[in-house]
């Protein structure tokens, strides 16, 4: 009998032990010689607080295990030397003195000179791709038996398509021949939601691809093939918020990881960004626009959490490093809490001094953009660490532009007026400049399908201040036709899956406009790559007269192009002592748009609705 007793509670013990599983160990490495050499692992696994963990590694040690409310989580930090070597450092879990779980957990060898990468800037031109909507280039991932959501339907503006990582892969060499030398695709980490997951940012694993776009090894993969043909990579950074089915909303950490984690009195955010800088703004309207939730299905993270805080800011590392990464993108910026924002900014830099970092603040209020910008002097204060902003003003003020009539003043004067509002940017070059992109409808739609304001508007983006970005699709003039549609603004790439009608690429079924818009940009794209004075020359502009040209110049000391944007229905004739200040009387150019040669002498002929880019001969 005693015997049947011990062989039971022996049995009973031994299940009681291994019934203990670890799911989750995030980030599941690190890498020897970072400047953030300290390390917090989440880690996952039923009643793991319950184990005590030990390691024996030179040059690593554990100096924080920290256990909060629920006991699925152990917060366990590691601090790695810069004397330690790359290996595998084993993490022994024991219960009542005796190791129950072994984990591993690699430290790796850093590429050469990955603290100092190279990122983007004004020399630039990046193209934004959703990656859902570009091209299917694996059909085997389309449905992924794992995932809440099983059906494709490229009929249904909202539902999945199909597009993948190995489809960008597949279109690489058209990227690179239309001139651009960035991509920035939407998210690609899962988002495993039951519906309306395509888009990427309702996350429900940081620290994985979406199987329905590929796997980890296969963003490498995409990141080694670009840099074959100089392209870099922009990681799209959702700091704000992540989906409601992500295993850490399911089942929290601590009530404080999310913002109003009780479902009945939960609120949405009320998107008003001037809370944050509006002096009579009341703490209700704060509290309301920086922790309400973006969207149903979007639980918003509260980075007061110093937990969250640095799970947030090791994610966003973890992926440079491993993927290769040129660079950032952060969504919906001001949404999250300002002081994590500045301190997750910094860590960043201090880790690559070099990286340029682009926040998404959507508003047309300058005032209210600048307030974000490195080394602008506020007010309250603050002071933000954010290199570069997207700048949806002038985006607004080109299209206004384009559209409007000349009245008693010239429908350019919005866009002088926005860009003369450049003083309140401590660094005005380093803004990221774009006729539309997913979260706007289509610029040759706002345009009204006007082919002829199209070009000029296109002319404008190359040689303007800042950085252009481009939208897939926008070098064939893709339209949505339901204004406001998100679905619409990011429909499926010309030729991206098989049985197309139309190819952007081979230009099977394209039309004539659109394959001359097509020619139009590249022309420009890849002349705007090789001229060092539009990527990082100064700029210099011309009130808009009644005869609605707007003027500008791109200069150096010993180079300078002169931009010249006639929107009239008639030929308008410049005379040139009005712009004496800036070039001679007389001169030679070079025409970018046409090829041609010409000199000029006292005036200037601008043919109607004519962009004309000049390179001025010495």
């Amino acid at each position: 009998m005693k015997k049947s007793l011990a062989i039971l509670l022996l049995f009973i013990s031994f299940n009681l032990i291994f019934s203990q599983k670890i799911g989750r160990i995030e980030p599941a490495n690190w890498w020897v010689g970072m400047k953030n050499n300290s390390v917090t692992l989440l880690i996952y696994g039923k009643d793991i607080s319950d184990l005590q963990p030990a390691i024996s590694y030179s040059g690593v040690a554990i100096t924080e295990n920290k256990m909060v409310e629920n006991k699925n989580y152990l917060f366990l930090t590691l601090e790695i030397s810069p004397e330690a070597k790359a290996g595998t450092v084993k993490i022994k879990f024991s219960k009542n003195k005796k190791v129950v779980l072994t984990k591993d957990f690699p430290i790796y060898t850093r590429e050469a000179n990955s603290a100092n990468r190279e990122s983007y800037g004004s020399k630039d031109a990046i193209l934004l791709i959703v990656p859902d909507r570009f091209s299917n280039g694996d059909e085997k991932n389309d449905i992924v038996k794992t995932t809440l959501e099983q059906k494709l339907d490229r009929n249904n503006e909202d539902a999945r398509h199909g597009g993948d990582i190995q489809g960008i892969i597949n279109h690489l060499d058209y990227i690179k021949s239309l001139g651009y030398t960035q991509i920035w695709n939407t998210p690609l980490i899962e988002n495993d939601e039951p519906t309306y997951s395509y888009h990427g940012y309702a996350a429900t694993d940081f620290y994985k691809i979406d199987p329905r776009f590929g796997t980890n090894e296969d963003l490498k993969k995409l990141s080694t093939e670009a840099k074959k043909r100089n392209i870099g990579l922009i990681w799209d950074v959702v700091l704000n918020h992540c989906g409601s089915e992500y295993y850490f909303v399911k089942d929290l950490p601590e009530k404080s990881w999310i913002n109003y984690p009780d479902s009945e009195n939960r609120v949405r955010t009320n998107h008003l960004k001037t809370t944050i800088t509006d002096i009579y703004a009341t703490e209700i309207d704060k509290e309301e626009y920086l922790n309400g939730w973006f969207d149903g299905h979007m639980a918003d993270l509260n980075q007061k959490n110093p937990l969250l805080a640095k799970y947030l800011t090791q994610n966003i590392i973890w992926w440079v490093e491993y993927a290769g990464l040129s660079g950032l993108r952060v969504d919906t910026y001001s949404y999250s809490d300002k002081n994590f924002l500045a301190d997750w900014t910094k860590a960043i830099l201090e880790e690559y001094p070099k990286m340029n970092i682009v926040a998404e603040e959507m508003s047309r209020n300058i005032a209210q953009t600048s307030y974000w910008q490195i080394d602008k002097e506020n007010s309250d204060g603050y002071k933000s660490y954010m290199p570069m902003m997207m700048d949806f003003p002038i985006n607004d003020n080109i299209v206004s532009a384009l559209n409007e009539k000349s009245g008693w003043f010239s429908s350019w004067r919005k866009v002088y007026e926005g860009v003369a509002n450049d003083f309140l940017f401590p660094h005005p070059n380093n803004q990221l400049i774009f006729p539309d992109n997913h979260d706007l409808d289509r610029f040759y739609s706002r345009l009204n399908k006007k082919f002829e304001n199209w070009k000029l508007g296109i002319a404008m983006y190359m040689t303007m201040r800042g950085t252009p970005q481009f939208f897939y699709g926008t070098e064939v003039l893709m339209t949505n036709d339901k204004a406001g549609s998100d679905g619409q603004r990011r429909s499926d790439f010309y030729g991206g899956w098989k049985g197309d009608s139309k190819n952007a690429v081979t230009e099977v079924g394209l039309n004539n406009e659109e394959k001359e818009a097509k020619k139009y940009f590249t022309n420009l794209l890849n002349w705007r790559k090789t001229n060092e004075v539009v990527a990082n020359g100064k700029f210099k502009h011309y009130a808009p007269t009644n005869n609605d040209v707007y003027v500008y110049l791109r200069y150096e000391d010993n180079e300078k192009v002169m931009v010249l944007l006639n929107k009239n229905s008639t030929k308008v004739t410049l005379d040139l002592n009005r712009y004496k200040e800036m070039i001679p009387n007389k001169f030679n150019a070079k025409d970018v748009i046409s090829g041609k040669d010409c000199s000029f002498q006292n005036t200037i002929d601008i043919p109607s609705k004519t962009a004309m880019i000049l390179e001025i001969k010495n």
